[in-house]
């Protein structure tokens, strides 16, 4: 890397150590609970959750065969619920 890229990679560092963050203002507590309306699932819009998932594949392998339904495989990196 030449020196330029350096020092200009250095001068970054040091501006972004020193700069301050710019945090959000809190949320009054007046306006949590609109805030945590707007936000949930209203009626129909979590209908997934009412579908019996299966958590195992051969489980599900056995069921889909017993009952002649394709399966949808929802296959992910990392703890499913976002736990590391």
């Amino acid at each position: 890397m030449s020196r330029t890229k350096l020092n200009v990679l250095a001068w970054g560092i040091a501006f972004m150590a020193v700069a301050p963050a710019n945090a959000a203002e809190p949320i009054p507590a007046e306006k949590v609970e609109k805030l945590q309306a707007l936000i949930k699932p209203g009626n129909g819009e979590d209908r997934w959750a009412a579908i019996p998932w299966q958590t195992s594949l051969w489980e599900a392998r056995k069921l889909a065969a017993e009952q002649g339904k394709p399966i949808l495989l929802w296959e992910m990196d990392g703890h499913p619920l976002g736990c590391t």
